[in-house]
């Protein structure tokens, strides 16, 4: 095998393939199940959730000829009764979800909240008796995720996740390639997601916008007031309590998409993170950039975060690398090369529209019928947590300190490289990491069946959270 760079991969073949998706949801295309037009035979929506990302479901259902939309609801009664306004079939709104899960006509309820009221909506909706699409990513903590899936088994509910890379054509495609054998023995996966942010600001005394109903919005998490952050909705993605970075925000998608092309399982053998809150100087919490390196024995696996100005911005890309060539590629598309980055082919296939094969899935009460089961999603999303625990777990490390960790772990090259290029990307952001240290986190053993982390119980404390009553996530014992 000729040797071929990453960097050199990353900006000459994968960036072309990546940077159509950049900064969108993949357009899947398709249609995964016969729509009736008999409202005697339509589905009952409701969307939880819809000041970003729930505007999208909304449309989703409402636009297809087998369901209507019934219920909006959101704690801001601003925007719940301005997205309502919008549809014809005049959807009701909402602040309390609760009033939707009382409603036995309901039979689908989608969920686009905050993240930290991800899983507990989604098992009160189950435990209910409806059937639930709910985002990525699907929960806060790793306890919580493996809960959905619990209630999902024993109610019988059909779940899936928000990780719509899984119904990608090209996708599909490259999963069927690694199964044949095509790329050989895989060494490394490596997934990138730069996303170009802004300062958030430095902290500040705010109360909640009077629209919204604050209770009904922390729900399971802490009520802070005043509020440290200038815009109360969004910026909650950079604070532990409500979120968790980037690597939650979107860097889950190519962690799903990689598992899914790999058929990798659990959670891997072990996990360390290093990054900072850089180059942004506000007062968000979670890292503007990050690394880190899992684990899942002959297979290394990266995720780099990058929210800093970039050369090549990219949101959702991955490269994968075999003793018999290289798969590259993201939400615009994923190609195969071979040992020296010739391209070999340019994958496709049959792709389908996400909330359509949710759809078809509900209708079959068939669970293999979905392309993301919440129990895939549940092992997606506690990969980022992992990595976000370790890093939580760090302390300031200088670069040589740094180096020497990653030189010790005995796992591919790629990780010490991708440091040297960190370093390059934080002194073209006017970055020095010897005066701004970053977070070096602790190796933390994983004990992946058990999912908690082996003798570290400064580790195993963020598997779950103490939760606000009465929005309490019920422990394994009460479901």
């Amino acid at each position: 095998m000729s040797p071929l760079s990453r960097r050199l991969f990353l900006q000459e073949s994968l960036l072309a393939a990546a940077s159509a998706g950049v900064g969108s949801i993949p357009a899947l295309g398709g249609e995964s199940a016969k729509q009736s037009k008999s409202p005697n035979d339509r589905l009952t929506v409701a969307v939880i959730g819809v000041n970003s990302r729930g505007g999208d479901h909304a449309k989703a259902f409402d636009s297809r000829d087998d369901c209507v939309l019934t219920y909006i609801c959101d704690a801001d009664s601003a925007v719940g009764e301005r997205v309502a306004a919008r549809f014809k079939s005049k959807p009701k709104f909402v602040q309390d979800m609760r009033r939707i899960f009382d409603d036995k006509s309901v039979d689908i309820v989608s969920i686009a909240t905050p993240n930290h009221w991800h899983s507990l909506a989604a098992i009160w909706a189950m435990q209910a008796g409806k059937d639930v699409y709910v985002e990525k990513p699907l929960s806060h903590n790793i306890s919580e995720g493996r809960r959905m899936v619990q209630v999902a088994r024993k109610y019988n509910r059909i779940c899936q996740g928000g990780t719509q890379y899984r119904s990608s054509g090209s996708n599909r495609a490259a999963a069927q390639y690694v199964r044949e054998g095509k790329l050989g023995q895989i060494k490394l996966a490596h997934v990138c997601t730069y996303r170009s942010r802004t300062s958030i600001g430095p902290a500040g005394q705010y109360s909640p916008p009077p629209t919204v109903d604050y209770n009904l919005w922390a729900g399971p998490a802490p009520m802070e007031l005043p509020v440290r952050r200038k815009s109360f909705h969004y910026d909650w993605h950079w604070f532990w309590d409500w979120g968790g970075g980037e690597l939650a925000n979107n860097s889950v998608h190519p962690v799903d998409a990689m598992r899914m092309v790999l058929g990798l399982e659990g959670l891997g053998r072990g996990v360390l993170s290093y990054g900072g809150r850089v180059g942004l100087d506000d007062c968000a919490e979670t890292p503007s950039v990050q690394v880190t390196i899992h684990d899942f024995g002959p297979i290394t696996v990266v995720q780099e975060v990058r929210n800093l100005k970039t050369g090549n911005p990219k949101r959702g890309a991955t490269l994968i690398v075999g003793t018999e060539g290289y798969l590259g590629g993201g939400a615009g598309g994923v190609s195969a090369y071979d040992p020296n980055g010739k391209l070999v082919q340019k994958l496709s296939g049959p792709g389908e529209d996400h909330f359509a094969n949710f759809v078809k899935a509900v209708r079959s009460r068939k669970r293999e019928d979905l392309n993301a089961d919440i129990s895939e999603g549940h092992i997606s999303t506690a990969v980022v947590h992992v990595a976000n625990i370790s890093q939580r777990l760090g302390q300031r490390a200088s670069a040589k300190e740094i180096q020497q960790a990653l030189e010790a772990l005995k796992v591919n090259e790629n990780v010490v490289e991708t440091f040297a290029e960190i370093r390059q990307h934080l002194t073209d952001n006017s970055g020095d990491i010897e005066k701004t240290p970053l977070t070096l986190g602790p190796w933390l053993e994983i004990n992946s069946d058990r999912e908690r982390f082996v003798k570290n119980k400064a580790a195993n404390a963020f598997l779950t959270r103490d939760y606000r009553q009465p929005f309490v996530v019920p422990p394994a014992n009460e479901i």
